[in-house]
């Protein structure tokens, strides 16, 4: 993983942890002021906003994770998978000492961590160029506007509200909503039918734009809308904007309200802007609209509500709120979370369920379970996707597509934590709902499942099901090839030839299912003695193993010169490791070996610049890729200097 992707990921954990906290203190203020909710969400979005520049400019804070002894003082690095059909991986790390390095890299995930930093990139970009010219729209709109002057009810009500600096008036085109804009030098925007307006409506659309003013309300509106546009991904960030405007326009109320306003006026008038008015969608990126119809149900039962409490801070309390925030959220911001972390994920984990819960979007669950299996928390994603099943059977029904679908992640959490039992009761379930293309790669594990317990008449039925839903694309490559194996376990190789060759034909050339299927096909060449034709589909499937562990990388290439340890350069120890995990393929087809990788030790104490030496395919060349790519090292030193430099790593794969 590259340091921007750790970084980002970092982010996006660290934001949960923080928008969850926002959601806990807002429900425990539900019968507070809308102001004082407002607050809160302001402090999220300046929090949310400070996070990755925090992350990045501030020296680590390691979560204390026990004593770390190195485990090495040698080039050379060895480490042991162990692992039974359907159970989970053990891992026995050792260390030897040896006279020739090498150099190489493996980072986590493929392709999909080499995208992270880029996707994200590009849709902040869009979110924040769509806030940019949000602004550059109210700014000349704001420089061809009429002043509205003549009348000394404007000056007086911002008299009235306490505010000391000149806010301009100024005229939009009829229909417009009324808006304020502007941080340093506020206006607020009245459509040209305002001349016609009863001196009530006025008044209280003046009160209400002046309030907004008052508040800071033009300031925090940027930051909530910058925070957006860095997680626009996350579900809860944008829940959470919708809680911020909420409690923003409520608090707005509350002012007028407490200005001497009438509630029962104030209620109509508003109800009537509503109807007859309508805000320009990409204006309120920038500007302060009085009123949105999908909120206004809300707000006039607030209005009227007697009981509510309307107290409002003062128009500092925004920013000191934010600041105080980020001072606050500045250590957390600084964690890096090693080998223990289960006591700030949990907080982060239960939130996310209450969150969800309380919205009944098992959406949000599924992403933040996504988020961590692709870092090994799998116990915090069980935990989510189970909650986010309860929520789909809430909704759906427990005989829906959807319901499966939430089957189907729990049987993949299970198939890819090697709890195989589990897996097939999770996909089992799944199918029993119906054969969709969602659930092909279900069925073909099924028919796996049922392969390696010699019942080939079961996998069968699974396999031709799984082919009949997905004919084409990646699943029908799988199942293809487990077709053949199924064919092969029946005494049938040429029937198993044709499937091997038919999966070929749709694979991607470059693929890891087109490597699985050569490997797999190769075997059986081999069984027949034709030597050659199996060397040379094992070596292609090589070739293609050595590119996508290469693509697993997303740190920089190290292209200074690389040190050698002796003559005074010492050599890298490790300080911590994470296993390497057992691939669902190679434990099905009970295969075996030692992935070597060639690796250079940067001054950062990482891996980089993958190679692929000895390979044992089935997919464990990338599992140990990923594994040594989060491996961190003490790097190698030259005169008290960190240099980068060569390495070996040895992966064992062993079963049981």
């Amino acid at each position: 993983m590259s340091a921007w992707t750790a970084i980002l990921l970092s982010a996006a954990l660290k934001s949960t942890v923080v928008l969850g906290a926002a959601w806990l203190l807002a429900f425990t203020l539900r019968r507070r002021s809308a102001a004082a909710r407002h607050l809160v969400w302001t402090a999220a979005v300046a929090a949310l906003l400070a996070l990755p520049l925090l992350s990045v400019s501030m020296p680590a804070l390691p979560i204390g994770t026990g004593p770390l002894a190195p485990l090495v003082s040698s080039i050379v690095f060895r480490t042991t998978a162990v692992a039974r059909a359907g159970a989970p991986v053990s891992a026995d790390p050792q260390t030897a000492p040896a006279p020739q390095p090498s150099s190489t890299h493996a980072p986590r995930r493929p392709d999909f961590r080499l995208l992270i930093p880029l996707i994200w990139a590009a849709g902040a970009t869009l979110a924040l160029a769509h806030m940019a010219a949000a602004w550059m729209v109210m700014s000349r709109i704001r420089r061809t506007a009429r002043p509205l002057n003549g009348s000394p009810l404007f000056p007086a009500l911002a008299q009235s509200l306490g505010l000391r600096r000149d806010v301009a008036l100024l005229e939009i085109p009829s229909g417009g909503m009324p808006l304020s804009f502007g941080v340093l030098h506020p206006a607020v925007f009245l459509p040209a039918d305002a001349r016609q307006w009863s001196d009530d409506r006025r008044r209280v659309v003046m009160l209400h734009e002046l309030a907004h003013i008052r508040r800071g309300d033009l300031a925090t509106q940027l930051i909530a809308r910058a925070a957006v546009s860095l997680f626009w991904w996350n579900p809860l960030a944008w829940m959470a904007m919708r809680e911020f405007v909420k409690e923003r326009e409520r608090a707005a109320d509350d002012l007028v309200l407490t200005a001497g306003e009438s509630a029962t006026a104030y209620a109509s008038q508003l109800l009537e802007i509503a109807r007859s008015m309508q805000a320009v969608p990409v204006l309120v990126s920038a500007a302060v609209a009085m009123a949105r119809p999908s909120q206004l149900e809300g707000r006039l039962m607030a209005i009227l509500d007697a009981r509510t409490d309307r107290k409002s801070p003062g128009p500092r309390a925004p920013l000191a709120a934010a600041a105080l925030a980020v001072a606050l959220v500045a250590p957390f911001a600084a964690l890096q979370a090693q080998e223990k972390p289960d006591a700030v994920i949990q907080p982060a984990v239960e939130a996310t369920i209450r969150a969800a819960i309380e919205q009944q979007n098992h959406d949000i669950l599924d992403a933040a379970a996504a988020a961590y299996a692709n870092t090994r928390k799998y116990d915090a994603a069980q935990q989510l996707l189970e909650s986010s099943l309860t929520i789909r059977a809430k909704t759906s029904g427990e005989g829906s597509s959807t319901y499966a679908a939430g089957l189907v992640k729990l049987g993949d959490l299970s198939a890819r934590r090697g709890k195989a039992d589990d897996a097939v009761d999770f996909y089992t379930r799944a199918v029993a709902l119906g054969d969709t293309a969602e659930t092909a790669p279900a069925l073909t594990y099924l028919a796996t499942q049922s392969l390696t317990k010699k019942d080939p008449i079961a996998a069968e039925g699974f396999i031709d099901r799984a082919i009949a839903v997905a004919p084409a694309g990646k699943a029908a490559v799988q199942a293809l090839t487990v077709k053949g194996n199924i064919a092969v376990a029946n005494g049938l190789p040429g029937v198993a030839e044709l499937n091997y060759l038919q999966a070929l034909a749709q694979a991607a050339p470059d693929s890891a299912e087109a490597a699985f299927t050569m490997e797999t096909y190769a075997r059986l060449l081999d069984s027949q003695s034709r030597t050659g034709e199996a060397e040379a589909l094992a070596a292609h499937a090589k070739t293609i193993r050595q590119a996508l562990v290469k693509q697993t990388s997303s740190r920089f290439m190290i292209t200074d010169p690389v040190a050698k340890v002796g003559g005074g350069v010492s050599a890298p120890v490790l300080l911590s490791k994470s296993e390497p995990e057992y691939s669902e393929s190679a434990r099905a087809e009970k295969i075996q070996g030692t992935v070597t990788l060639s690796v250079v030790i940067g001054t950062d104490g990482l891996a980089h610049n993958i190679t692929l030496l000895g390979s044992v395919g089935f997919g464990l060349d990338e599992k140990a890729a990923e594994a040594v790519s989060e491996w961190r090292f003490k790097p190698g030193m030259k005169d008290g200097t960190p240099v980068p430099v060569t390495a070996s790593i040895e992966v064992n794969f062993r079963l049981l």
